[in-house]
C-alpha cells in the first residue's frame, strides 16, 4: 500500500465543505484541518504509484475551493511502538 500526505490550499471560506469533500473520497483514509502554511492535510492510500494522479489531480485538485496541493510520498511507517522498539538499548531496571 502507498501512502501519500497531501498538503491542502483552500479558499479560506470553504475550507469545511472542501474537507468533507475530499474525505469523501474513497482512497482518502484522513483528512486535518491544521494549523500553519496550508488549510487541510489529507493521508491518501493508494495500492499503485499510477492511482495518486488520479486521486490527487483527478479528484482533489478539482474540488471546488482547493487553490493548491503539494504531495509527500511516504517511504516508512513509524509508530511510537516501533520507534520506542529502535530506541530500547535493552536496560534492565
Amino acid at each position: 500500500m502507498i501512502t501519500a500526505i497531501v498538503s491542502i490550499t483552500v479558499e479560506s471560506d470553504q475550507i469545511p465543505e472542501v474537507a468533507q469533500k475530499i474525505a469523501n473520497t474513497e482512497e482518502v483514509s484522513k483528512v486535518y484541518s491544521v494549523t500553519g502554511d496550508v488549510d487541510l492535510i489529507a493521508e491518501v492510500r493508494v495500492r499503485e504509484h499510477e492511482e495518486l494522479a488520479d486521486v490527487i489531480a483527478g479528484t482533489i485538485s478539482k474540488v471546488p475551493g482547493v487553490v493548491s496541493t503539494t504531495t509527500n510520498i511516504a517511504f516508512r511507517t513509524y509508530s511510537s511502538d516501533d520507534l520506542d522498539a529502535a530506541f530500547d538499548l535493552g536496560a534492565v531496571n
